[in-house]
């Protein structure tokens, strides 16, 4: 994969980047909706703000950046930002549960769940 132009320009665009760009919004938060929640075109208008990208760009390293999550999740890898926290797949057994409607027995079958622990400085951002 080529980085478009703009990115490649970036200093810190290389292995460390998602790592520092989720510091320096720890440190520096630009959103400044409290309480509220922050979508996915939030989260872009403040890499674009934050890494001086055009919003185009942001988009694909966002993008980019959440196409690596899930594509490392569907392998069943654990994907470990410092600082910031732990993605990883969960199983979860197959059980015997009610319907609630009827009382029947139903079969609940094994699934994978994707989780998120938060990192040590994550959780002391937000404290």
């Amino acid at each position: 994969m080529t980085l478009p132009p703009s990115l490649a320009k970036v200093p810190a665009f290389g292995p460390n980047a998602v790592r520092q760009f989720f510091l320096t919004i720890q440190s520096n938060p630009p959103i400044e909706k409290r309480g509220f929640t922050v979508n996915k075109n939030d989260l872009i208008a403040v890499v674009a703000e934050t890494s001086g990208l055009s919003k185009g760009d942001a988009t694909k390293a966002t993008d980019a950046v959440l196409d690596a999550i899930t594509a490392a999740l569907k392998k069943g890898d654990e994907i470990r930002i410092v600082g910031f926290g732990t993605f990883l797949v969960s199983a979860r057994a197959a059980t015997e549960g009610r319907n609630p409607r009827t009382g029947e027995t139903i079969q609940i079958p094994a699934s994978k769940q994707p989780k998120f622990k938060a990192g040590k400085a994550l959780k002391d951002a937000v404290n």
